[in-house]
């Protein structure tokens, strides 16, 4: 089939390309963060606007009246909520007299979870679907001044796709827990090194000493006012770190999460004397064997609260639940000593400035080998007992 058979469309809202038929293409895939509910829910909420720097540009292709191929795209105008840090590439084309702003920038707004790819649908010619969405991008972004395409926490197999369509690499990493075919949290535990394996046991003490009791409730389970409870907690947290809070979400996200989207939904909540009343909530989203960690907060400052509402109690709940994968979300600080091996997570990049592009390409290459070694020598200093070293998969 030629490519004249396809034709292109863009959006600026998600709400209006049916839900039934961007479903079609994203509902099969692992992530969950593709799918119609949870990206319109960060558009109608006011969280991913236009006025918040995210303005949507979406990209879909058609074959007669059958959505074929899709992807989320927005123009940015900064680089915030991305996670993935290219702050020195605009100070550098700032220096050399080139407009880094504004961008295309492909990725789940505010959500660094691997797994972002082009939508298509099975059964298509994807080699030829891909080809033309990339050669419609290069057009967008020539056309509009653009200067370049960005796509963020990809599907690492797709990666290897889009690599061959001239797009370049960058490794970073982030900190994942793999299902080392645990049966119970005793194995789990029995994975670590003596003195780790106490300071676990010590930690989740001190919050039960601290009269929490810690419930992990899911879809059905969640009482409605959890929500706003969690947008409490939120928010609480991003304000404590000021700026870089990264305070993106508004209560109408959450608000949308209760309408339409808690089948997908986790919270682990932390209760006292009245168990309605959380003094500290962690969120997650699960899909299929995956499970990905997104805020929490709390009220009270009990020791080692956070460790237990947002690692060990999921945890938990992902070895009963037969979970494979947890992404706790960005940050590694506190992952590493409890079993998150550093694995590597990539985005992709096309600059359409040839000087500044072969500047980019060159520094990548190296990048990314240093980067390679910092992940070897992170997972050979976990705290593992002898013989128990993690099979990581990256």
């Amino acid at each position: 089939m030629s490519l004249s058979s396809y034709q292109i469309r863009w959006f600026n809202n998600l709400a209006d390309i049916p839900q039934e038929d961007w479903d079609a293409l994203a509902v099969p895939l692992k992530t969950p963060f593709l799918e119609w509910e949870w990206l319109n829910n960060l558009e109608t909420s006011g969280s991913v606007t236009a006025e918040t720097g995210w303005l949507p540009t979406h990209l879909t292709v058609w074959k007669g009246q059958t959505l074929v191929g899709a992807a989320p795209l927005y123009v940015k105008g900064h680089s915030y909520g991305e996670f993935v840090f290219d702050n020195q590439w605009a100070e550098l084309a700032q220096r050399m007299g080139i407009r880094y702003y504004p961008k295309l920038v492909g990725m789940t707004p505010v959500t660094p979870s691997e797994g972002y790819r082009f939508l298509i649908a099975p059964g298509e010619n994807e080699a030829k679907i891909t080809e033309l969405m990339v050669r419609s991008i290069d057009d967008f972004c020539k056309t509009h001044r653009l200067s370049g395409c960005h796509f963020l926490y990809v599907d690492p197999e797709w990666r290897s796709q889009m690599n061959e369509y001239g797009y370049n690499t960058w490794v970073n990493h982030n900190y994942v827990w793999q299902n080392q075919k645990y049966q119970n949290f005793d194995d789990y535990l029995g994975a670590f090194n003596a003195n780790q394996r106490r300071n676990i046991k010590r930690e989740r003490k001190s919050v039960r000493e601290g009269g929490l009791n810690l419930t992990t409730v899911t879809g059905e389970q969640i009482a409605p006012q959890l929500f706003s409870q969690m947008y409490n907690f939120y928010a609480d947290t991003c304000d404590k770190f000021g700026w870089w809070g990264s305070k993106y979400l508004t209560p109408e996200f959450f608000d949308g999460l209760h309408a339409k989207y808690r089948h997908r939904v986790v919270f682990v909540t932390a209760t006292g004397e009245d168990p309605s009343i959380p003094v500290g909530m962690s969120f997650c989203i699960t899909k299929g064997d995956r499970l990905y960690g997104r805020y929490w907060g709390s009220s009270e400052d009990v020791d080692c609260l956070h460790f237990d509402a947002c690692y060990y109690t999921p945890i938990e709940w992902a070895i009963e639940n037969k979970i494979e994968i947890f992404d706790p979300g960005a940050g590694g600080r506190h992952k590493k000593r409890r079993g998150f091996p550093a694995t590597a997570n990539y985005s992709l990049h096309r600059f359409y400035h040839p000087r500044f592009g072969q500047i980019l390409r060159d520094h990548l290459a190296e990048s990314n080998e240093l980067q390679q070694q910092q992940i070897v020598a992170i997972n050979q200093d976990l705290p593992m007992k002898p013989g128990k070293e993690l099979i990581v998969d990256s």
